[in-house]
């Protein structure tokens, strides 16, 4: 899958980060739908969750990015949306496994507690890295409730 559209969003601990992150993907000619926050005040990270989740389940974003301190807040709501599968990721490895393996089509990342450098390790990897599917695709096809 060529990626070509990404939603993003985060809380106000993210908002930082996801500003870099949309430099990157936009520098790589990917088109960004920016949830939000627009600023670094505080904001709550499911009024932003929600309309990433809905976008990629909807399929007018290939995949999404969320961040937030923890990155743990952002991802258990994307996850509650039966269409999507979100991964935590603070490592690039993480990252691959979560889309080789996992089919992952949300990635969250903990601001407070990765470097701007391994967060867009993270991204590079998420973004390039398909679905191996093969035995993982029964264990993937099991997620949903």
């Amino acid at each position: 899958m060529e990626v070509k559209k990404i939603a993003i969003g985060s809380d106000h601990a993210g908002y930082e980060l996801k500003e870099i992150v949309i430099t990157y993907l936009k520098e790589k000619n990917i088109e960004v739908k920016d949830f939000g926050p627009f600023s670094d005040e505080r904001a709550d990270y499911p009024d932003y969750a929600h309309p990433v989740a809905n976008a990629v389940e909807n399929n007018t974003a290939d995949l999404g990015i969320l961040i937030c301190g923890s990155g743990n807040g952002i991802n258990m709501t994307a996850n509650k949306h039966q269409g999507i599968r979100s991964a935590l990721c603070w490592q690039k490895d993480i990252a691959e496994m979560a889309r080789l393996h996992n089919d992952a089509n949300i990635m969250a990342l903990p601001a407070r507690y990765i470097s701007k450098e391994e967060a867009l390790k993270c991204v590079e990897v998420f973004i390039n890295t398909e679905f191996e599917g093969g035995r993982h695709a029964g264990r993937v096809e099991k997620i949903s409730c």
